[in-house]
């Protein structure tokens, strides 16, 4: 399986949020080589002073594979993301049947893949899941750097994520 060229995809699912204001999150699943569902992250844009946090693009990639009649076969497919899955989101895909999730970004702040599955209920401890991540993080790093950059931006402003985006970019600054 093409990594980067799966992995691509998704970030092309998030340049669609981050065009739309949105925070920069893609997500691809992709069953057989072939791409069964996408979507980008939606709910970050301020209305009514409320932040949706259960629009995130793998949640979305999901409920696309619910709503459409197509065989799915989850423990064949994978889901490509442009950041670490959330603890809610990596709940869910492991619900899913879904046995392999590739990143690009890790989210130190909320990031859920590296939960040890095995203190947990044994519905999720018998989990058999393949992490892979880095994946073209650097281009992913890149979406995130610039919308914590937006003037206008109040999604995770002053965060743990947002300092620790700034300064992995700060990193690689010659000087």
């Amino acid at each position: 399986m093409d990594y980067d060229y799966y992995m691509g995809l998704a970030l092309e699912q998030a340049q669609k949020a981050f065009d739309q204001g949105e925070f920069p999150v893609g997500c691809v699943i992709v069953q057989n080589e072939k791409v069964i569902a996408s979507s980008a992250r939606k709910g970050t844009v301020q209305d009514n002073f409320f932040f949706s946090e259960i629009d995130h693009a793998e949640i979305r990639a999901l409920k696309y594979l619910e709503r459409n009649n197509m065989e799915v076969f989850p423990e064949k497919s994978a889901l490509f993301c442009t950041m670490e899955p959330c603890l809610m989101c990596f709940g869910a895909i492991i619900l899913s049947g879904i046995k392999k999730i590739v990143y690009a970004y890790e989210d130190p702040m909320g990031g859920g893949t590296k939960c040890n599955l095995k203190k947990l209920p044994p519905l999720y401890q018998n989990c058999q899941m393949e992490i892979i991540s880095g994946v073209l993080r650097q281009k992913s790093l890149d979406f995130f750097y610039n919308f914590f950059n937006k003037e206008n931006n109040l999604y995770w402003k002053n965060s743990y994520l947002e300092k620790y985006t700034l300064d992995q970019k700060k990193e690689k600054v010659p000087k």
